[in-house]
């Protein structure tokens, strides 16, 4: 199972492993209190395409077409991300950004439940 949560929203038992699917540490949140199991920034959208969408809504689709085919060059990552959902039963994927209907997380769920 893969769960999508903000990184500020407090740790459950639920949540299993946390992963932080972000480039860039979110502002604010000290590492203790983030409660991560792990730090995967490199497979979050790459630094330009994180730039060129900057929370944009009108450029959501752009992005989600440009970090699919990102992803697709980070094989070796989704299939490290599927492993550790094997492995603990379920996968939480944390984001920072403030929206929750737009970000690079849910494009990461959706590709790894695709390449089941």
């Amino acid at each position: 199972m893969i769960r999508i949560k903000r990184v500020y929203d407090r740790a459950s038992k639920e949540d299993c492993w946390r992963v932080l699917v972000d480039r860039l540490w979110p502002r604010g949140m000290k590492k203790e209190a983030a409660k991560i199991d792990l730090w995967m920034k490199d497979i979050a959208p790459s630094d330009a395409l994180r730039k060129s969408y900057g929370h944009d809504v009108k450029k959501w689709p752009s992005f989600q077409m440009n970090y699919r085919t990102e992803l697709k060059k980070k094989k070796h990552l989704l299939k490290e991300l599927r492993c550790m959902e094997k492995e603990h039963g379920t996968l939480t994927l944390l984001f920072g950004a403030k929206d929750e209907a737009h970000n690079q997380a849910l494009v990461l769920a959706e590709v790894l439940k695709q390449t089941e």
